[in-house]
């Protein structure tokens, strides 16, 4: 019951995990391999085109059982040519740190305002050369939520944004909620959903 995670990032290897493992599934990120990694040039325009380069990518290379996830940050109050959407991360062709990223944002909301936010987010998981399953469904998307100008004192490496961004139902920043209501906004249920609902899922419980 392991799976790959095709992502080196921590902080997103510890909230699938505490959510997959509701189903049995044990999670292992592209770091405890301890070989060499390829590389993979995400450059989809949609998270579920770059999940899916990443996930055959890391299958093609190591021949085991992967899931590749990508994500898109949509705002309902920006220009079209500001829009991130999958290049959270890559502005003007620059790869942003987590300090870069919550300059740009917060510097946005200067400009503009409060940002009425979303991530869309996709999901690509290869079992076997026969056994592929993909999914972008609106229940994987993230509940709107607000990008702030002034960031929050707490700062999670791999996540920055979570520093900038307020819950619109409580008026809250995501880091002063409870515990238990943070980890639901950490995995959306759709990602959940996909591995119960995927016919896959009776090989993992052999």
């Amino acid at each position: 019951m392991k799976l790959l995670y095709g992502t080196k990032n921590p902080s997103k290897i510890s909230v699938m995990e505490k959510k997959l493992k509701q189903i049995g599934i044990e999670v292992t990120g592209l770091d405890s391999l301890n070989t060499v990694i390829p590389d993979v040039l995400e450059d989809g325009n949609t998270p579920l085109e770059n999940a899916r380069k990443k996930a055959h990518a890391y299958y093609n290379a190591f021949k085991i059982p992967v899931f590749s996830c990508d994500s898109g940050l949509y705002f309902d109050n920006l220009p079209a040519h500001l829009q991130p959407g999958v290049h959270v991360r890559t502005i003007n062709g620059k790869y942003l740190t987590d300090s870069g990223m919550i300059r740009y944002y917060s510097g946005l909301a200067h400009k503009y305002g409060n940002l009425k936010a979303k991530y869309k987010n996709a999901i690509c998981l290869i079992w076997d050369n026969s056994h592929i399953y993909e999914a972008m469904e609106p229940s994987m998307e993230s509940s709107q939520f607000i990008i702030t100008e002034k960031p929050h004192k707490i700062l999670k490496k791999g996540f920055p944004l979570d520093s900038l961004s307020i819950d619109i139902k409580t008026g809250q920043y995501y880091y002063d909620l409870k515990e238990e209501e943070l980890e639901k906004m950490a995995v959306e249920d759709g990602f959940l959903n996909f591995f119960k609902n995927i016919a896959v899922l009776s090989c993992l419980k052999q």
